[in-house]
C-alpha cells in the first residue's frame, strides 16, 4: 500500500513509500482510507518512533475486522480520532481501534467527514468538559476561522452562548456565518478592550492572544499558560457519534481549507503552516 512517512522531523523529512499493509491486532479494524485530515505542528509529534505516518483523523471503510470486534461490519462507512502514541492515517490502509471508530455522516462526503474529528473533538472538550461552557454565558474563541475555530463557534452557539469570535483575517466577520453573534479583526482592534467581560474563553492561538486574554475561565489547545487550561484532545466515540448527528442534521457544518492528494503531502503541509487559513487542510487518499 501507498504510505505517507516521515523519517526525520519537518516537511523535508515526508515520502511516500510502498510498504506492507499494517496487521490486525485484537480489537481493531483495518480502514481503507478515502481521507485524511491534518493538523499544524504534528509532524513534531512521533520524533520518538520514525519512521512514522502522520495525520490522525480519517473518514474512510471497514475492509477487515479482528476476530474480537463487535458493533462493526466490513463495508461499514466510518471515521474518527486515531490514538497519537502510534502509527497515523495517512495511507491506503489504517489499522485502528474499533472502539474509536464512529459511523461517518451521511450527509457529507469522506473529505468532509475527514475534517471532523480532531477539531470537533477539540471544540467539545475545550467548550464543555474543560470550559464548563453553560447556556447564556459570553465565550469569546479565538481563531475563529480555523479547523478548530469555526466548529467551536458552531457548538457554541448551538449551546445557547453569546459567541464573539476572533481571527487575524481581514474578513473576520465570515465567523457571523458560523453562528458568532459579534466578530472582531483582532490585527486591527484590540479584543481586550474592544469586547465586555465574558465567562470564558476558548483559544486555539495561543502566544500573546493567549496572554491577553483575561475571563473566569480561560482554556486554551495551543499552549500552556498561567491562569489557563491547557489540554490535548482524547479520541472520544461517544462524543463523535453525537458531533456525527449534529452534523448530518445541519446544525455543524465542517470547513475545507484545501485539498491535497497523498502524493502531495508536502504540499498539503506547507499550506497548512501559513497564516489565514479557512477550516482544515485534508488529504484525499
Amino acid at each position: 500500500m501507498r504510505a505517507l512517512r516521515l523519517h526525520t522531523p519537518g516537511i523535508n523529512g515526508l515520502a511516500v513509500e510502498q510498504i506492507d499493509k499494517p496487521p490486525l491486532r485484537p480489537g481493531e479494524a483495518l480502514v481503507r482510507v478515502s481521507a485524511a485530515g491534518l493538523t499544524r505542528g504534528e509532524l513534531d509529534w512521533p520524533v520518538d518512533r520514525l519512521p512514522a505516518i502522520p495525520s490522525y483523523e480519517l473518514s474512510g471503510v471497514v475492509e477487515e475486522l479482528a476476530p474480537d470486534v463487535t458493533g462493526l461490519a466490513i463495508g461499514d462507512a466510518v471515521f474518527g480520532l486515531t490514538p497519537f502514541d502510534r502509527d497515523g492515517v495517512a495511507a491506503d490502509y489504517a489499522a485502528v481501534p474499533a472502539a474509536l471508530l464512529a459511523p461517518k455522516p451521511e450527509n457529507v462526503d469522506h473529505v468532509q467527514s475527514a475534517a471532523v474529528p480532531l477539531a470537533a473533538l477539540s471544540a467539545w472538550q475545550g467548550l464543555f468538559d474543560h470550559g464548563r461552557l453553560a447556556a447564556g454565558e459570553r465565550v469569546l474563541i479565538h481563531g475563529a476561522l480555523g479547523g478548530v475555530g469555526h466548529i467551536a463557534v458552531q457548538l457554541a452557539r448551538r449551546h445557547g452562548a453569546h459567541v464573539i469570535a476572533t481571527a487575524s483575517s481581514p474578513d473576520a466577520e465570515r465567523a457571523l456565518e458560523f453562528g458568532a453573534h459579534e466578530a472582531i479583526d483582532r490585527s486591527a482592534i484590540a479584543f481586550e478592550t474592544a469586547v465586555a467581560p465574558v465567562d470564558l474563553v476558548f483559544d486555539t492561538v495561543g502566544g500573546d492572544v493567549l496572554a491577553r486574554s483575561q475571563a473566569a475561565r480561560v482554556v486554551s489547545i495551543a499552549e500552556e499558560a498561567a491562569g489557563s487550561t491547557y489540554f490535548v484532545v482524547e479520541p472520544n466515540r461517544a462524543q463523535l457519534v453525537e458531533i456525527a448527528r449534529l452534523v448530518a442534521d445541519g446544525s455543524v457544518r465542517p470547513e475545507i481549507d484545501s485539498t491535497f492528494p497523498l502524493e502531495d503531502a508536502v504540499a498539503a503541509f506547507e499550506r497548512l503552516a501559513e497564516s489565514g487559513k479557512h477550516g482544515k487542510v485534508v488529504l484525499r487518499v
